[in-house]
């Protein structure tokens, strides 16, 4: 471990706001120590350890990089799809960054799988994680995650997209009550100080092959979780979880967009029932400044944040906006139990992590639609797909990923990684221009004869 740590934990340090000036150049997460919180340096300072083929396993492969010991950066010499054929791929060594920015066009993208974070002080960045259900009956038992952490702290996971997910597509869960009997052990024994940001979490599955049915779910914060941080990222199509807040957790929420959730957004619930004999935890919510969009799988008059089960959650809420898909408002809060539990209006926010700010609600949705997601400068179709669908209003949650054309196919590439091109503190290219990026330009998948049209090809 790393540091002093602080109630929201790490820190992600000096974010570069250039962005709001070059919407396709992607937010640096420094990793240098800010007032007012604790950074993580993932593998900073560690050995490079080079990704050189795409495959799932053995020498080269991410999966040998992740499990390699000590401080390191794994970097890539490679783009195109790692298949993990229905694995898992389970990081349980720290000190570890992984630099997706640093693959060549276009890019890592992860099929068939999902990643399991065991560890502490990791840094994620630009990588893919379509899960998938590849062909899996339904309720056959194939329920991988796109991303979570299991039990682990001081993680950062930005610019990365997350989708098809069988469970949830971005998540931070661990054991509900282990190390001891009071509160603090519980949460020392489980995820805390984790920083979610610039992160797109989409179109997870609903009725695909998890065992209990329906499971189309954005983000599960689990129980006693801590110093969790979702700072500017995009939910979009997810029956519910954008994010579930279980019993106890503290999390704060910033400049996020959450688009055409189905049956839930926001949501609290400590359930009694997995609490029996054990005293209640109050949990608590900042959030700020996110805007909640309803689709066309929207249920009627959904509100931002819903409260369900027995425990209280203390909330805190600020220029947060809400509408339906024609641009009514919508409740700011509602619930789905008729229990005891209460929300508790909190006089004041819980602090934020420095280099964490709010921008004006109305900034948000143009703001996130240009820079979150893996690498914002060099996107691939799925993710020009999601965020076109929307800017539009259209989309809707998915069952399959054939709906939506199924896995993508890409041609495997080549780069030598050369470390005197990149900062390796911050892991940002010296020259400015990450590898695939061009001149700004509209990104758009078109077909060949709307790229005929829009190039003025003679009649």
């Amino acid at each position: 471990m790393r540091g002093c740590r602080s109630f929201l934990g790490v820190a992600i340090g000096t974010l570069s706001l250039a962005i709001l000036a070059q919407p396709l150049v992607a937010a640096p997460v420094d990793g240098t120590p800010a007032a007012g919180g604790t950074t993580t340096a993932g593998g900073r300072g560690g050995r490079i350890i080079r990704v050189t083929n795409l495959n799932a396993t053995g020498p080269g492969s991410l999966r040998a990089a992740v499990e390699a010991k000590g401080p390191r950066i794994v970097v890539f010499e490679v783009g195109g799809l790692i298949d993990l054929g229905r694995s898992v791929l389970s990081i349980t060594e720290p000190d570890l960054t992984i630099a997706g920015q640093t693959a060549p066009s276009p890019g890592i993208t992860i099929i068939r799988g999902g990643i399991d974070l065991k560890a502490h002080d990791v840094i994620i960045r630009h990588i893919r994680v379509r899960t998938g259900r590849d062909g899996q009956a339904a309720l056959s038992g194939w329920e991988a995650d796109a991303f979570s952490t299991v039990a682990a702290h001081d993680v950062i996971i930005d610019h990365n997209s997350f989708t098809w997910a069988l469970d949830e597509n971005m998540s931070a869960s661990g054991p509900r009550f282990a190390g001891g009997d009071t509160v603090a052990d519980w949460r020392k024994n489980t995820s805390r100080n984790i920083v979610f940001s610039y992160n797109l979490a989409a179109e997870g599955l609903a009725n695909a092959s998890h065992p209990k049915g329906e499971h189309s779910k954005g983000s599960l914060i689990h129980d006693n979780a801590t110093g969790i941080v979702f700072w500017r990222n995009i939910w979009a199509h997810n029956v519910e979880r954008s994010p579930l807040l279980k019993g106890g957790v503290q999390a704060v929420m910033v400049n996020n967009l959450i688009y055409d959730p189905g049956e839930r957004a926001v949501h609290y619930n400590l359930m009694a029932l997995e609490w029996t004999g054990q005293p209640y935890v109050e949990g608590r919510l900042t959030a700020i400044g996110n805007v909640m969009r309803g689709g066309p799988s929207t249920a009627p008059g959904l509100p931002f944040l819903m409260l369900g089960g027995d425990g209280d959650l203390r909330y805190f809420g600020k220029d947060n906006l809400a509408v339906d898909k024609f641009g009514v408002a919508l409740p700011m809060v509602g619930r789905y139990g008729e229990t005891r539990a209460k929300i508790v209006t909190a006089a004041t926010p819980d602090p934020l992590p420095a280099g964490v700010t709010a921008m004006p609600v109305r900034d948000v949705e143009t703001h996130v639609l240009a820079n979150a997601g893996a690498r914002p400068w060099d996107r691939d179709a799925d993710d020009i797909r999601v965020l076109f669908f929307i800017a539009e209003g259209r989309g809707g949650i998915i069952d399959d990923e054939k709906t939506v054309g199924g896995y993508p196919v890409q041609k495997p590439t080549a780069a030598r990684f050369v470390e005197a091109d990149w900062d390796m503190a911050t892991m940002e290219p010296k020259s400015g221009l990450y590898p695939g990026q061009k001149a700004p330009a509209p990104q758009e998948h078109l077909s060949e004869r709307d790229a005929a049209m829009r190039n003025g090809a003679p009649k």
